[in-house]
């Protein structure tokens, strides 16, 4: 099996040194990723300047642009001849769980090769440093076992990590995305000049425990939360709904 490694968090990251540690193991890999933390850069790529690449050693590269970019560019030029069976994005610093999928910079590469009509796994170790990266390898271990082989091209299998001792780990379960809450503020403050700038802080307030089964609960009660994702963003129902009700519309 070929494996294909990225994040968000850079080249520099424990957690991707963990899952190169699981890849190499298995045997042919390759990891192409930022040169600087990319977190909440979502799907975004750098089409106005010039990407940059630097060898790190054998197998592993760095690249000067986003988590979207490292895949777009390991696929159509590293790796043009030979597509990896397998993509690896994270493991992730904090979690990513709920609607912060749509922010994250691992789940977007793991999308950016499910769009490329190859099977994708994001991995990230939920709470706060410091992290049971022993867990989150030994959950990946597993999980490549189980669903490597499951996990349908152009899908992403999200995996989110309780940040506990392994065998605290009750177990891995399927769920669906939750809500998780925030209090956002800008903060204003001046410039050397005196011209304001802003600065976007927030707060985590919890998140909604009365949707059971959702990736909030499951993380939080102990389990590893798993969701099978997709690229398409249309909501088929709704879609042929109003395609059945309205048909062709006059201007």
């Amino acid at each position: 099996m070929k494996i294909l490694l990225t994040n968000d968090d850079g080249i520099n990251a424990e957690g991707l040194a963990t899952a190169i540690a699981v890849a190499e193991a298995r045997g042919d890999f390759l990891a192409v990723a930022p040169f600087t933390e990319q977190s909440g850069k979502s799907h975004s790529i750098t089409k106005d300047e010039p990407l940059r690449l630097r060898k790190m050693r054998e197998h592993v590269y760095a690249l000067g642009g986003t988590p979207a970019d490292c895949v777009k560019f390991a696929l159509h030029e590293l790796l043009m001849d030979t597509k990896p069976d397998l993509v690896i994005s994270g493991i992730n610093h904090g979690a990513n769980l709920g609607q912060d999928t749509i922010y994250s910079g691992t789940v977007a590469a793991a999308i950016e090769a499910a769009m490329n009509s190859l099977p994708a796994i994001a991995l990230s170790l939920c709470g706060l440093p410091p992290y049971h990266f022993d867990t989150a390898e030994a959950v990946l271990r597993r999980v490549i076992a189980k669903f490597a082989a499951q996990v349908p091209d152009g899908r992403v299998l999200n995996v989110n990590i309780p940040n506990i001792a392994l065998d605290a780990v009750k177990g891995m379960r399927f769920a669906t995305l939750g809500t998780r809450h925030y209090e956002k503020k800008f903060y204003q403050a001046p410039n050397p000049r005196n011209i304001p700038y802003y600065w976007m802080g927030w707060t985590f307030g919890g998140f909604d425990d009365k949707s059971p089964g959702s990736d909030c609960v499951t993380v939080d009660e102990g389990y590893v939360s798993l969701s099978m994702l997709k690229p398409s963003l249309i909501d088929r129902t709704t879609n042929e709904k109003f395609t059945h009700k309205y048909g062709l519309i006059d201007f």
